[in-house]
């Protein structure tokens, strides 16, 4: 016998993939600064950026803007070779797992997305620096616009010939 909460489990479970999809693509969203109208990134009002972590910020914004336009040979030279990736309990565990796999969802998903950076905050300590950013995402599918809030770890490394991201924590909701 089928009950009705049965019958809400097997409808969820036939569009959990979509959803997981959707949300790893939009969560790679919030790493995107928002855009100025001189067409450069614009740091948003809530902003809190240590000196020492602006080029570090200065990376996290070129590997989301390759990653938007689709150049993932870009993206993927921004990327430790080590790097791990985590978003909706799932892990990439190199930069080559990430390219070859999921990187070039997120940048069809992007190329559509609108992204508004709420706050974001920068910390750097020797050779190593992280950026949390907090965005909104503005994004359509199957005819229905829908809002994300979008939230971004990137933790860096100084390398040469400069800093290379070795970790990215992804994680996004419906806004309501």
């Amino acid at each position: 016998m089928t009950t009705n909460i049965d019958r809400s489990l097997t409808r969820e479970n036939k569009s959990m993939p979509l959803r997981l999809l959707t949300c790893f693509c939009v969560a790679a969203l919030f790493a995107l600064p928002a855009p100025a109208h001189d067409g450069k990134h614009a740091s948003p009002a809530n902003s809190d950026v240590s000196a020492a972590a602006k080029p570090a910020l200065e990376t996290v914004e070129r590997f989301s803007s390759a990653l938007q336009s689709g150049d993932l040979a870009q993206a993927g030279s921004l990327l430790a070779n080590e790097a791990l990736i985590l978003e909706s309990g799932g892990a990439e565990h190199s930069r080559e797992q990430y390219l070859g796999g999921h990187a070039a969802h997120d940048a069809a998903f992007l190329k559509t997305a609108r992204v508004r950076v709420l706050r974001r905050t920068a910390r750097a300590e020797g050779d190593l620096a992280w950026v949390g950013t907090e965005s909104e995402v503005h994004t359509s599918g199957d005819g229905k616009a829908a809002i994300l809030l979008s939230s971004e770890t990137m933790v860096l490394e100084r390398a040469q010939p400069g800093w290379r991201i070795v970790h990215i924590h992804w994680s996004s909701r419906p806004k309501r």
